[in-house]
């Protein structure tokens, strides 16, 4: 069966898509598959079979267990909880089957270098699914910044879950984004780490020193206005990202003078601000393009296991770092809280 999957790959013949997982998130999933050129939705599965059959019935495909569903698919989308992306993936795998893993890639570092090595002595795709890489503000300043002399970069990701509920902690549902983020612009890996968080994970903050540059991500559900920022401060200039509303605005030649106003001085600052065009685009369009596009050419796709495998590696550090108590007790010491990588 793997010998027939990756052949497809290679020829004009609609790539069959499936779902593995179909809760908010894999919903989405199916939606675009079954809206993409040259893709055919051939079902979904989930561990509630009601659910499954009502996806099936909105997106016009198939619900259908996991082995079947493998059998009748070139890629798949697996949007299942954290805990079983290990056993999932390795059997979507095993089957022959070209995957798209939701973040992070498993549940340990462990597993994660296991189905890279996995889907590389299968000659497989494995994608992971790091959508904000394909975010098109994200994507004009990764053209932008090779030619800046980078200082440091801010990431926020700020507020309230929709259904007023905060399952998991913010470092792995949230934090994980910008680290991916800020690494892949960067393409660098960090030196040492520093975190602290409250709430029960709920609001994090970590410092993370690479080459010559600093990053700061922040990421809550207590913060009462959504917030998916992203800055740039370089010796030339300051960019500034705003994913949801997909815009750069780059700052330049910015000076402060006081100027002589009715015999009174006053202050003022000014500096020129440069809007670079931003394509328009879903970014889990995006997504899936670039991942099928991947498998059809065989080419290595936008989002590696191992960028995966990096990003879980870094926020299990800043989760060990952030959680937990700060004193110390008579029987523990006080908790670290900044360790070299």
């Amino acid at each position: 069966m793997s010998t027939d999957h990756r052949t497809n790959a290679t020829r004009e013949e609609p790539i069959r898509a499936g779902v593995v997982g179909v809760g908010s998130m894999g919903e989405n999933h199916a939606r675009v598959y079954g809206e993409l050129a040259g893709v055919d939705l051939a079902g979904v599965t989930d561990r509630d079979d009601d659910i499954a059959a009502e996806m099936a019935t909105r997106y016009g495909t198939e619900a259908l267990a996991l082995e079947t569903l493998c059998d009748r698919c070139d890629v798949v989308t697996v949007a299942v909880p954290t805990p079983v992306h290990y056993e999932t993936v390795s059997t979507c795998l095993e089957a022959g089957v070209h995957v798209l893993v939701e973040k992070p890639i498993a549940e340990t570092v462990e597993q994660g270098h296991a189905l890279a090595e996995q889907a590389r002595e299968a000659g497989l795709v494995l994608q992971v699914g790091h959508i904000e890489r394909f975010n098109p503000a994200v994507q004009t300043v990764a053209e932008l910044i090779n030619d800046l002399d980078v200082i440091s970069v801010e990431a926020e990701r700020l507020g309230p879950p929709i259904d007023r509920t905060a399952p998991g902690n913010v470092v792995f549902d949230l934090m994980v984004h910008d680290v991916d983020i800020v690494g892949s612009l960067l393409d660098d890996t960090p030196h040492s780490l520093a975190a602290m968080g409250t709430d029960n994970g709920q609001y994090a903050t970590a410092t993370i020193e690479y080459d010559d540059v600093i990053a700061t991500v922040t990421a809550s559900r207590l913060t009462q206005k959504k917030v998916r920022a992203l800055t740039v401060t370089a010796r030339e200039c300051l960019v500034e990202v705003d994913y949801l509303e997909q815009s750069v605005l780059i700052h330049r030649d910015s000076y402060p003078e006081y100027v002589a106003d009715d015999g009174q001085p006053r202050y003022r600052h000014e500096s020129v601000v440069e809007r670079p065009h931003v394509d328009s685009g879903e970014p889990l369009r995006n997504e899936l393009e670039s991942f099928i596009e991947a498998v059809r050419t065989g080419s290595t796709p936008t989002v590696t296991a191992e960028d995966g495998i990096a990003a879980l590696e870094t926020v299990k550090v800043i989760d060990r770092l952030a959680t937990g108590p700060s004193e110390g007790t008579d029987d523990t010491p006080p908790k670290e809280r900044e360790v070299e990588v």
